[in-house]
């Protein structure tokens, strides 16, 4: 038990880190869900009437929150299938006994490292398509015989956003899933294949039931981070063509600023992080309904 010196002592070092906790994440979250109960057209608005849930009405009859809904579902599910298939893959590489293993370790986190509109501009460029580098190679390899705009059509463009996301994130999920591979007890898998267990046999009765806490924690980030994807979009389609790609980060975005809608756009963005905690117990009640069969 800690005397009344100590616990004063512990608050007073504390009120730092609760202060700047409550400055950047609750305020700014109290404050959202305020003003998604009114009509906030502009910044210096002298005149902000109070609508209740009407901004929450408009929403669910936006026929365009709906689509981009649908969009950023598809984004999420797709990049982060993708990751989390090539990123076990990519760990299962790099847990193995390979020579010069720290070095493509080092290489493989390299996509990860660059910040993400970086990432971005230079999908940007790879794709552009008068100059792009992606055109030059398919072209040269004769899989192409004229240059293609990979960013000019909704779904092509949406497409290729999964694959710069894939691209930067598939080693962050691969590390993650690396972490938890060397976690799992060797005797197992000396002791799998004394009884005669293959490869297969191995992967699927001892190295997949032991790595799921690591995939339940990669779903989780993985599927919070594409859903509220935004740098992204900014910088490699800006939500075009034809809005093809926005997605509802985007799209709360669009509404808040650019059509000057704050009322609205704090309703949308309420209802990403209602949409983000239901995606979270969706992928937990699976994952334990897994973890459970393989028992």
């Amino acid at each position: 038990m800690l005397d009344r010196g100590q616990g004063r002592l512990a608050a007073v070092l504390l009120l730092p880190a609760a202060l700047v906790v409550f400055g950047v994440v609750i305020y700014p979250v109290l404050r959202t869900i305020l003003i998604s109960f009114f009509e906030v057209n502009s910044t210096v608005a002298t005149s902000t009437p109070f609508v209740g849930l009407r901004n929450y009405l408009d929403i669910a009859g936006d026929a365009q929150f709906w689509s981009t809904i649908w969009r950023t579902l598809y984004f999420t599910v797709v990049s982060t299938g993708l990751e989390l298939t090539f990123g076990l893959g990519l760990a299962l590489l790099l847990n193995a006994r390979l020579r010069m293993r720290w070095l493509f370790r080092a290489v493989v986190v390299l996509p990860w490292a660059l910040p993400t509109v970086v990432n971005g501009a230079m999908w940007r460029g790879v794709l552009n398509a008068q100059y792009g580098s992606l055109n030059a190679l398919l072209t040269q390899l004769g899989l192409l015989h004229e240059y293609k705009s990979w960013l000019g059509t909704p779904f092509a463009a949406l497409n290729m956003l999964v694959v710069a996301d894939v691209w930067k994130n598939t080693s962050l999920v691969a590390f993650f899933l690396l972490a938890g591979l060397q976690t799992i007890p060797a005797e197992l898998y000396e002791s799998a294949r004394v009884d005669g267990a293959g490869w297969l046999r191995s992967f699927r009765s001892i190295t997949l039931p032991l790595l799921l806490p690591s995939v339940s924690i990669v779903l989780i980030l993985r599927t919070i981070e594409a859903f509220k994807v935004f740098d992204l979009v900014y910088v490699l389609t800006g939500g075009g063509p034809a809005n093809g790609t926005q997605t509802i980060a985007f799209f709360a975005y669009a509404q808040a600023f650019s059509d000057q809608r704050l009322g609205y756009g704090s309703a949308l963005a309420d209802v990403i992080v209602v949409c983000i905690l239901a995606l979270t117990a969706i992928y937990l009640r699976m994952l334990r309904r897994t973890e459970m069969s393989l028992l």
